[in-house]
């Protein structure tokens, strides 16, 4: 048997872009996973002032030139990769011009929260999977973190469910505090639709709060990670009502826990939340 496969799918890491605590994680959790034995892969979006030369990013011709379907728009998708020397890991860049080519992550420089967040996330949630299927990648284990990966638990389990790159992936979600108090366009659960899927299934997203992802990410995940000491109480409280295995927040760096978490998904042997 080769390495067990490891996906992480993240809207931020270091040192590429750094704005919550998520970024700390997303670099070092990988890397100590790696100097455990997994093969590694790290995707991410390429936000505009993530800055190319300095990261030593470069566009994967054989990757780039799918579409990505939103609400009957076709929208390009460009893959780029760096590697992180240290580590010997490399992160693919998802990249679009409409979406991510601005000077700023999820709001304007005033400040107000961008009208298409909700595109944006379905864009790369989306284009994060078909990425991994170019590939010819299958993960045993696929860890998201952060709001904008939220979709990804709920279309493994719809659309890819019979997919042979993901048939047989276990799917982890890291719970983190709330990051906006905004609410996606109306219409964004129904945007995010792919085939296989119907209104049902998009259900607990459809507020289009931080929380409702959240909730949304819980209902189809394997597992969930309280990866913050300051989560929402709503949230929280759906975490335990799910009856899913959950790994506590640990203030620790020892990520040993991690690695026991990933072995006990990849097992099913199913620990509850008292």
């Amino acid at each position: 048997m080769g390495k067990s496969k490891l996906l992480f799918i993240t809207h931020e890491m270091s040192p590429f872009l750094e704005l919550t605590k998520i970024a700390e994680i997303t670099r070092q959790l990988p890397q100590a996973m790696q100097e455990k034995g997994y093969e590694i892969r790290i995707l991410m979006p390429r936000f505009g002032n993530i800055n190319e030369r300095r990261n030593r990013l470069h566009e994967v011709i054989r990757l780039s030139g799918m579409n990505i379907i939103i609400d009957d728009n076709d929208n390009p998708l460009i893959i780029k990769v760096a590697s992180i020397p240290a580590a010997r890991m490399q992160v693919y860049f998802l990249d679009n011009e409409e979406y991510f080519q601005r000077k700023h992550v999820f709001a304007d420089k005033e400040g107000k929260f961008y009208a298409d967040n909700d595109e944006r996330m379905i864009f790369f949630c989306k284009g994060a999977l078909e990425t991994v299927k170019k590939l010819g990648w299958a993960p045993d284990v696929i860890h998201c973190h952060g709001w904008m990966s939220a979709l990804v638990p709920a279309y493994l389990k719809t659309t890819y469910k019979d997919d042979p790159t993901f048939k047989h992936s276990k799917i982890i979600y890291s719970i983190y505090e709330n990051d906006f108090k905004e609410k996606l366009h109306d219409d964004f659960a129904t945007k995010a639709i792919m085939s296989n899927m119907n209104e049902q299934h998009v259900e607990p997203y459809k507020q289009g709060t931080n929380s409702a992802l959240y909730a949304g990410a819980i209902q189809y995940s394997d597992g969930i990670v309280l990866g913050s000491p300051d989560i929402d109480a709503d949230v929280l409280n759906n975490v335990k009502n799910s009856n899913k295995s959950v790994l506590e927040f640990d203030s620790t760096a020892d990520f040993e826990n991690y690695y026991n978490f990933y072995d006990e998904i990849t097992n099913d042997e199913l620990v509850h939340v008292a």
